[in-house]
Order: C-alpha cells, then structure tokens, then sequence
C-alpha cells in the first residue's frame, strides 16, 4: 500500500496502534477487513490534508461522529472540508465515522473508544437519549470537548451546538404552508426520519404550535420513522396516507423527500406545497424540477466553521468573543438557489 506518511500518523489518523497499521500496511495475516479499511480510510483523509494544510500551528485532531443518511453525512465532510484550511492558528486533522444508522451502543462505544485513544474534541450528531448524554459527560472528564451539531442534547456536558435554529425552522415552515394553502382545510403530511433527534422534534413541535395557534384549520398525517432513507421513507409514507386521506401539503423534517413525493404520485397525490430542509444533489434537483416548493436552508459550513472556533476556545487557541454564530434559516425556492451550491452539484438540471 504506497503512501507517504509515517505509520505513527496514519496510525493516529485511524486510531488503531502503530503494530496493526504496520500488519495492515505489510499485507500480513490475521488482519480483519475493517481494520484494513480504516487505515485506507486514514490514508485518503491524510492525502485530502496534505494538499491543504497549512505548514505550521497546532494540530488539532477532531472525531466527527455522525448518524445520516449519505447525502446529508457527505455534505457534512464536504462542508468541514472545506473551511479547515482557512481557521488559523489551528490545523485541524479530522477523522470520520458516518453512518446511515447507528444504534444507541455503537454511538456509544464510538465515544468510548475516542475517550481511550485521545482526541481534541468531537462533532457529534445523534440521538437524545441518556446513555449518549452519559458519553458525553465520560468525554468531559477527560478534557475532550463536544460539539453537537444539527440536532442537540441539550441536557449533557456538550460545550456548544452548532446548526440551525430548528425552532424558528418549523415556525417557518407552518407559516410558508399555512400561507400557501390560506383558509382552506386540508391535511399537512410530516415526516421526521426519528422522533430521539432533538433538531427534528424540536422542528415538529414549533410546526405543530405555530399551525395550531394560526392555522387550525389544517390536520396533521404523521408518516415518520423512516431514518431519512428512501426504502424506509416511501414505505412509511405509503401507510400513512393508504386510507385515502387527501394530502395538500407536505413537511418534511428529516429527508428522503424523492421517496416521499414516489409515494405520494403511486395514489395520485400531488400536494400544493411541500416543505423541505437542506441543500443536498437531490434537494437541488428537485427545486429544478420544481417538485418541491421551498428548502430551510442553514450554511452547514458556517455552521461547521462555528463548530470548529468553539474547540479553538476550549484549547485557548481563540477568545470565546471571537467565535462566530451559527447559521440562519434562509427560505431557498426555485428562484434563488445560491450560485455556489448549485456550481457545486452540476446544475442539476
């Protein structure tokens, strides 16, 4: 396996020991294949930082822990990617484990294994619940910050979260469809891919208040559950609506919004206003197609710049004041899809 890194740093790229690095490396036996995939993995990764490195600072190692669906985990890394070149005076090596769906203990034992071999701090996108909250605070101990991002723990020893308002994001959704549809009544399908994402719940009970308070004429078909992924999505979707229900409009917390409008065409269902989040390939597509009507959009490279700057803080390396905000919700429709993303998907057209 040709490269041109010491084995002490692939092996704290990958974080396995310099021995199974070396085994991986030599081709010997008794290797399993993940293993020989991380270190493929940490090699890529260390490849992409040389090009953009800068020569001097502190090297900051940073675990990016994440559960989503490819597009959105894909936009993430692209997102980090891009802005570590730019945040002196740190060099941030990142290390990545994204998944589509990870059970409770695999976030878990993610976090343990970080605590073990040592980290700078980690991004961490999951769910809500008390064991994950724990490992946090297990991380905290050992001085090893975390950040949550997109969706919070709000209860654990993270030091910050980075994303979206996800608040003012359902507001804004329930007044975009609430004006769309006006006084008609009518039933507003919702999908979130899990209710244990803080981001999305919290999207889906502003939603709910914010229809409730000003537009109690609409009815709510929940089909969520299905992780963000198409198979799983489509399916729930189909079940939600198979009595025949008339959908008018959709609000779609937590993706797979392709897989939500097949089912949806499948009964002949066609709603006036659908509501997306984020701007991944296929969202894009579908604005151009224009079979979705808007996209909340948050700069997830802000959002991962304000991330970053927060763990700067915690290493001394930036005051607290100097650490920007997170992004805002920017109502993204056909007509005003930014330059930037749009070059960076191709068109999509």
């Amino acid at each position: 396996m040709s490269h041109p890194f010491l084995i002490k740093e692939i092996a704290l790229q990958a974080g396995l020991g310099t021995a199974t690095v070396d085994r991986v490396l030599n081709g010997r036996a008794h290797v399993r294949e993940h293993t020989r995939r991380r270190v493929e993995q940490a090699i890529r990764e260390l490849e992409k930082q040389q090009l953009t490195m800068a020569t001097s600072g502190r090297k900051l190692v940073i675990d990016v822990v994440v559960e989503a669906p490819r597009r959105f985990a894909d936009e993430i890394r692209d997102a980090l990617e891009d802005i570590v070149p730019g945040l002196h005076p740190a060099i941030f090596r990142p290390r990545f484990l994204m998944q589509e769906t990870m059970t409770t203990a695999q976030v878990v034992d993610a976090l343990r294994a970080i605590a073990r071999r040592g980290s700078h701090g980690v991004f961490l996108k999951a769910r809500d619940v008390p064991e994950i909250a724990q490992a946090i605070a297990d991380l905290k101990q050992r001085e090893i910050p975390v950040v949550t991002m997109f969706t919070d723990i709000p209860a654990s020893e993270r030091i910050a979260y980075a994303g979206l308002d996800n608040r003012v994001g359902g507001a804004t959704a329930a007044y975009l469809i609430g004006h769309s549809l006006g006084k008609h009544a009518g039933n507003v399908l919702v999908t979130m891919s899990n209710e244990r994402f803080r981001g999305e719940e919290q999207r889906e009970a502003s939603f709910r208040a914010t229809l409730r308070e000003r537009y109690a004429h609409l009815d709510l078909i929940d089909a969520s559950g299905g992780q963000g992924l198409d198979a799983e999505t489509e399916e729930r979707v189909r079940q939600a609506v198979g009595a025949g229900q008339k959908i008018t409009a959709v609000y779609s917390m937590g993706g797979g919004n392709a897989a939500i409008l097949r089912a949806l065409k499948a009964v002949n269902q066609h709603p006036k206003c659908f509501i997306g989040h984020d701007l991944d390939r296929e969202n894009v597509q579908l604005l151009h197609g224009r079979e979705i009507t808007a996209v909340l959009y948050h700069d997830l490279r802000q959002d991962m710049r304000c991330a970053c700057q927060h763990v700067m803080s915690f290493h001394k390396l930036l005051p607290a004041s100097a650490v920007s905000a997170s992004s805002s919700v920017v109502v993204v429709t056909p007509e005003n899809i930014p330059r930037e993303v749009d070059e960076r998907f191709g068109g999509c057209r």
